[in-house]
């Protein structure tokens, strides 16, 4: 199976752009319905110099590059972004401990062609990486994995916990409430959690922070090595733990997303492959049954792509993110259809009709893009648009594909 050609079921490719030479991307996606009729989506960069890229795709078969910001310095990246409404906010973390900026920032994007920045909030400190992920889809508060200068890690793979931050005022956001597993902070009564071994241990930190309209008051938080969590956010000051599930050990750990299906009471639950070569396998899509919150047991798990096929193919093999049904306009949501990135084995979707036999339905995996380091493409993020229109990035040098996909 060459990496040179595609592989697809039930796909069909509409366009693919390079993003003007700065094919890299994160896993921050967005769609804004401009006030003048545009569909933009705005995606996040994996790495500097870009900060983010803005691409019309009103007709996805055609789309175009309506504006790319430069970051601060070469130190940093802005992995993930959220927009609502005319407001986009970008997460920022440093490479290096102490730089700024570190956070996130707030920009106008009313017109798109001029992004223009409101405020940045500030977590930049000594022992702070700064912000890896945030989720903004309410307009007035910003979810987030992120350090917070006032705590000191016991490990310093555990620098990024849980925030809530009021952005009612945009032009001046305001931290309300903060989470951590205990014993993962000095000063906490609770002893250090016991780790993954040294090969897997990627830290016990928050990763995806996931709040919907449907529970207000429920953050559905994916905390990499220490499992993922249900908290009680009814109280912002004071969020409090509902549940917790681990799958790690004995599997190696990185739990990133977590998807409630809320009409189903389930929960979808990806990890995350960080390892090239499927050093780290398996990683895995997970189906919970959700019918009692405090106690949630594992299903199934999506059909994994076939692993002496893909696990030497280059880069990262194995689940990433998924199409999160975000409660915005201009987004496609679904209960019975999951879709989902796994890097050299490109994107995936699957019907969950039945969540004890999940099976799949349609796959698309680009040829290797030019100037990639890992000899394959890695599919990094996804979103799917209401007009069932699926893009997808590349994380190193690919940029975007635009997909109709049998859905």
């Amino acid at each position: 199976m060459a990496n040179g050609q595609a592989l697809f079921l039930n796909t069909r490719l509409l366009a693919h752009h390079t993003l003007n030479g700065f094919g890299g991307m994160g896993e921050g996606m967005a769609m804004q319905l401009a006030r003048d009729g545009r569909r933009i989506l705005w995606l996040a960069h994996e790495s500097a110099p870009k900060n983010f890229t803005a691409v019309d795709v009103s007709d996805p078969r055609e789309p175009k590059v309506v504006v790319q910001a430069d970051l601060p310095h070469a130190q940093m990246r802005s992995n993930s972004l959220e927009v609502s409404g005319d407001l986009m906010a970008v997460a920022y973390q440093v490479g290096k401990l102490g730089l700024k900026p570190a956070g996130f920032e707030l920009f106008d994007i009313s017109t798109p062609e001029r992004p223009r920045s409101i405020s940045q909030f500030d977590a930049s400190g000594p022992r702070s990486r700064g912000c890896h992920q945030l989720w903004f889809v309410d307009g007035k508060t910003v979810h987030m994995a992120c350090a917070d200068p006032e705590l000191v890690p016991r490990d310093p793979k555990d620098d990024q916990v849980y925030r809530i931050i009021d952005v009612a005022n945009p032009s001046r956001p305001v931290p309300v409430g903060r989470w951590h597993l205990p014993g993962t902070m000095e000063g906490d009564a609770e002893p250090p959690p016991e780790r993954l071994p040294a090969r897997f241990d990627a830290g016990f930190r928050a990763h995806n922070t996931n709040v919907y309209p449907e529970r207000p008051d429920r953050c559905y938080l994916g905390y990499i090595d220490g499992g993922i969590m249900v908290l009680d956010i009814s109280d912002r000051a004071r969020p409090s733990l509902v549940s917790r599930w681990q799958n790690s050990p004995p599997y190696n750990g990185f739990n990133h997303t977590v998807l409630p299906l809320f009409g189903r009471e389930l929960l979808a639950v990806s990890d995350e492959s960080v390892q090239d070569g499927g050093a780290d396998w398996p990683k895995l899509v997970w189906l919970l049954d959700a019918r009692d919150e405090r106690r949630l047991v594992s299903v199934s798990t999506l059909p994994a792509p076939p692993v002496d096929a893909f696990k030497g193919r280059g880069g990262r093999f194995g689940a990433h993110n998924l199409h999160e049904n975000p409660p915005v306009p201009g987004a496609w949501r679904s209960e019975t259809v999951l879709v989902g990135t796994f890097f050299n084995a490109g994107v995936r979707a699957y019907d969950i009709s039945d969540p004890y036999s999940p099976r799949e339905i349609a796959y698309y995996v680009p040829p290797a893009p030019a100037g990639t380091r890992a000899g394959a493409v890695q599919l990094n993020d996804v979103y799917v648009d209401d007009r069932g229109v699926v893009f997808t990035v590349d994380r190193h040098a690919g940029g975007l594909y635009a997909l109709e996909m049998k859905l």
